[in-house]
């Protein structure tokens, strides 16, 4: 009697134990297919007041809802360890030509990542700076270094990948909206290293300290 006692309180406890990492499971694989259902609602949405406006998708493109579709999803994508994989920024321009509409778009979609990694840098560099014993021209010079940093940190971005983009005439002109992705830990690498190199060519802070300050 006590053996089988003891059988089905192992088994219950096993039953909790197990319980909480099966609900996780569900609980996730709902979360990612509620959120794949809400994208695909608000991107056919979205591309229907695009179409309204005139923008167009390129011929042979993924239809202008699937575009934002992707993006949508690709901007909730997690890396192993539950951060967002990548970054993704909006970019836009009028030119005389698509091919250059598009070109000055992506370039200011790197702008936009740029700022974008820029600030986050500077947060993770701000808790840094107190434990590297900074005197006060020193932490100026970090900050100045930092806000000056955006375009050098867009220059330095590598190659991004184009996950939307459509286009509309106006008058002579073309105008293209575009969404690039990046993946943010290879945008953190870029920006580190651009500070970095600006910290210690443009700077009196000793390279020690500079090493120590971008460890994080």
């Amino acid at each position: 009697m006590k053996k089988i006692l003891f059988s089905f309180t192992l088994i219950a406890f096993l039953s909790l134990l197990f319980q909480p990492v099966c609900f996780a499971q569900k609980s996730s694989t709902a979360i990612k297919k509620e959120m794949k259902k809400r994208a695909s609602k608000d991107a056919r949405k979205q591309a229907k007041q695009y179409q309204k406006e005139g923008y167009k998708v390129n011929p042979g493109a993924l239809p202008m809802a699937k575009q934002l579709e992707k993006a949508w999803i690709k901007e909730y994508e997690e890396d192993d360890l539950g951060y967002p994989k990548y970054i993704v920024v909006p970019g836009q321009a009028v030119g005389q030509t698509q091919t250059a509409a598009k070109l000055q778009a992506i370039e200011m979609a790197k702008l936009e990542l740029a700022g974008k990694i820029q600030t986050q840098v500077a947060a993770l560099i701000e808790n840094s700076v107190g434990n590297q014993q900074l005197n006060n021209e020193e932490a100026a010079s970090v900050t100045q270094t930092i806000a000056s940093s955006k375009s050098l940190i867009a220059q330095e971005i590598g190659r991004t990948i184009t996950i939307f983009e459509i286009y509309r005439n106006i008058k002579k002109n073309v105008e293209v909206r575009v969404r690039i992705a990046y993946n943010s830990q290879m945008a953190l690498d870029a920006a580190k290293k651009v500070i970095k190199d600006e910290l210690m060519d443009k700077t009196e802070i000793a390279h020690e300290k500079i090493d120590k300050m971008m460890e994080f």
